[in-house]
């Protein structure tokens, strides 16, 4: 009797931990990909000169803008691509790409010459690190949601994928926590001519650690799901074409004013 060892709490303990951490590993790689794509706007306003030169204040603004937008229309492709490659190899290799993506774009802003070295170049440049952040978070979002609703308990899953949307807006404030630290350290001819370098700098950073957390976490896609012919395709989801349509005009909707006050608003 005295020799026998409860493994039941054990186990649970264990298993409690084991689905801590897949939060903590999914969550901070959301983190940082929303944290990199939204410091981009944060930081137009200190950068839009160096690569759109010509005009006033307000069409190089509006040019930075445009290339911010780009992020946008290449996301639904992302959230395919990463979507396809969760099913078919796996929910974690796709969440590491995702963010080794993400650490890639943010890095290559951060050492981009500007208009006065390359020309027409530097813009095109920052157009393609855009396009790439895009894609990362296309795919991050709906990876790292499905990934934390999976390693959920019973009954808890609601609550588990709500950190996808608080690590949203956590990866915002801490973008506008970095840029408020900047703006009170640096002048603002600092800021301009090489302080908005630093969030992107950081943003790479984080995104590699975020990649060594992933790499511990476990895999919730089974080997059977991955090798059925519908995985990674469009065609079940075409199979409801209404819950479909209404669930874009909504997203659509609540999107276009949040952006609209997060991200456009606060440069007036």
């Amino acid at each position: 009797m005295n020799a026998a060892t409860p493994t039941a709490p054990l186990d649970e303990a264990a298993d409690r931990r084991r689905r801590i951490m897949a939060i903590v590993g999914g969550s901070s790689g959301n983190l940082v990909e929303w944290y990199d794509f939204y410091v981009y706007s944060f930081c137009a306003l200190y950068f839009a000169p160096a690569f759109f030169p010509s005009g006033d204040r307000t069409s190089q603004l509006l040019a930075a803008a445009g290339v911010f937008a780009a992020g946008f229309l290449v996301r639904p492709i992302g959230g395919y691509i990463f979507g396809r490659l969760a099913d078919r190899r796996g929910r974690r290799f796709s969440m590491m790409a995702s963010v080794l993506l993400m650490c890639g774009g943010s890095l290559m802003i951060a050492l981009l010459p500007t208009h006065a070295s390359v020309g027409i170049l530097a813009p095109i440049l920052l157009t393609v690190a855009r396009l790439a952040q895009g894609l990362s978070v296309g795919g991050e979002y709906g990876t790292s949601a499905t990934y934390m609703s999976e390693v959920a308990q019973p009954g808890h899953r609601g609550f588990f994928a709500s950190f996808q949307y608080v690590t949203l807006i956590g990866g915002q404030l801490l973008a506008v926590l970095v840029i408020v630290i900047l703006e009170a350290l640096l002048t603002n001819e600092q800021m301009r001519a090489w302080g908005w370098r630093i969030p992107f700098v950081i943003g790479a950073i984080a995104a590699v650690v975020a990649l060594f957390l992933r790499r511990a976490l476990h895999e919730t896609q089974s080997a059977d799901a991955a090798k059925k012919s519908e995985a990674g395709s469009l065609r079940a989801l075409l199979r409801h074409p209404k819950p479909l349509l209404l669930v874009l005009g909504l997203t659509a909707g609540g999107s276009l004013s949040f952006y609209t006050f997060t991200t456009f608003m606060q440069k007036y």
